[in-house]
C-alpha cells in the first residue's frame, strides 16, 4: 500500500493563466507524448490544440522548464500547458508569449471590428477629458496645439501598425470614426461624417510611420522600399509587385526573434534537418526551433517564392503531422494566424 502511495503522480496543470485542474496519475507516462495523450483525454473539453508542456523545476527555484525527458516529472508539481505558435487558434491565449525564442513583435490579432482608440499623451488625455467635457454640455469642439495632434496621429498610426502595416482605406476611416466617438470634441463640424479630415491625416501619418519603419530595417515594409525614384530611374514602378498581408492574415513578414539573424536561424534548420532525419526524433525540440525560424520560412517564400518541392527539401519538419498547419500557412495556403 506505501509503494502504490510513492509511486503515484499528483500534478496541477494549468491550462491558462487563471485555470489549473488536478490530475492523478497511477504511474509515469512512458514519455511526454503519452502524458500529452492522457491529459487531452482527461480534459478533452479544454486541450483541443497542439500543446508543449513546462513544468516548475525544484533545481532552479520552480522557474519553468520545457519537459523534454518524461524523467523530469515531479511525483508532485505544478505543470504548465503552453498552447504551440503552430496552433491556428494560439491568438486566443498569451502563454505562447513565454514560448523561449517567439518573436516578441509578431501580431497576435488580425484587424478588430472596433478599433480600440489607444491611450495618448498624459498632457493630451487631459485636454481630451475636458474637451469632452464642453462638448457635452455647449457642443463645443477642442482645438488643438500642432504638438497635441501630432501625438494623436503618431499614437494611432503606431496602433493601427499592430494590426496592418497596410490598412486599408476603410480600415483608416474606422480608426478615425472610432476617434471621434471616443472623444467627441474632436469632432470636425464642417464635415458630414465629423471625422473625414482626421481620416485624411491618418492616411498620411501612416504612410510616414511606415516609412521611419522602412529604414529603421523593419523588413514588412523596407521589403517595398527602394522602388524607382529620380536618383534611380531604372528600378521598378513604386506601385508593382507590392508585397502586402492578404485579408485576415498577421504576421505576413515577420522580422527575426530578437538576438537572431540569418546565420544563426540558417543553424538552427540545419539542427532541424539532422534532428528529422533520426528515428527517434525530439518533436518538442523540433517544435521549439520551427517556432524560432519561422520568420526565416516567410522570408524565403514571401522574397524568393520557391516551389513547394524545394521548401519540403529545406524544411523537412513541414512534413510531420505537427506541423502541417504551420507549413498551410508559410505557404499562404490561408490567413496566418
Amino acid at each position: 500500500m506505501m509503494m502504490s502511495t510513492a509511486n503515484k503522480f499528483l500534478l496541477r496543470v494549468y491550462l491558462s493563466t487563471d485555470v489549473a485542474v488536478k490530475v492523478t496519475l497511477s504511474e509515469r507516462p512512458k514519455s511526454v507524448e503519452e502524458l500529452i495523450n492522457i491529459l487531452r483525454e482527461k480534459v478533452k473539453e479544454k486541450l483541443d490544440f497542439e500543446f508543449t508542456l513546462q513544468y516548475e523545476d525544484p533545481d532552479f527555484d520552480g522557474q519553468l522548464s520545457c519537459l523534454v525527458d518524461i524523467k523530469e516529472l515531479p511525483e508532485k508539481g505544478t505543470l504548465r500547458v503552453v498552447r504551440s505558435e503552430s496552433d491556428a487558434s494560439s491568438c486566443a491565449s498569451s502563454d505562447t508569449d513565454i514560448l523561449p525564442h517567439v518573436p516578441v513583435s509578431n501580431r497576435q490579432k488580425t484587424w478588430p471590428d472596433v478599433f480600440p482608440v489607444p491611450t495618448f499623451s498624459y498632457e493630451v488625455e487631459h485636454v481630451l477629458a475636458e474637451g469632452n467635457d464642453v462638448f457635452q454640455r455647449s457642443g463645443k469642439t477642442v482645438k488643438l496645439n500642432r504638438a497635441q495632434k501630432h501625438n494623436i496621429l503618431e499614437t494611432m498610426a503606431a496602433a493601427m501598425h499592430a494590426y496592418k502595416a497596410y490598412p486599408s482605406d476603410r480600415d483608416v476611416g474606422a480608426a478615425a470614426e472610432a476617434l471621434v466617438r471616443t472623444h467627441p470634441c474632436l469632432k470636425e463640424l464642417g464635415s458630414v461624417s465629423g471625422w473625414y479630415g482626421w481620416k485624411v491625416s491618418l492616411k498620411f501619418k501612416m504612410g510616414n510611420y511606415c516609412t521611419k519603419l522602412a529604414r529603421s530595417g523593419c523588413l514588412e515594409v523596407s521589403i517595398n522600399s527602394g522602388k524607382r525614384s529620380r536618383n534611380n530611374p531604372d528600378k521598378e514602378s513604386p506601385h508593382s509587385n507590392i508585397k502586402r498581408a492578404r485579408r485576415a492574415e498577421v504576421n505576413f513578414l515577420p522580422d527575426f526573434p530578437r538576438g537572431e539573424n540569418q546565420a544563426s536561424l540558417e543553424e538552427m534548420r540545419l539542427q532541424i534537418v539532422q534532428e528529422v532525419a533520426k528515428s527517434e526524433k525530439n518533436k518538442v525540440f523540433i517544435e521549439k526551433l520551427m517556432q524560432t525560424t519561422f520568420a526565416l520560412r516567410r522570408q524565403e517564400i514571401v522574397q524568393e517564392n520557391p516551389p513547394v518541392k524545394d521548401i519540403l527539401e529545406r524544411w523537412p519538419a513541414l512534413q510531420m503531422e505537427t506541423q502541417v498547419k504551420q507549413f498551410a500557412s508559410v505557404c499562404n495556403f490561408f490567413p496566418l494566424y
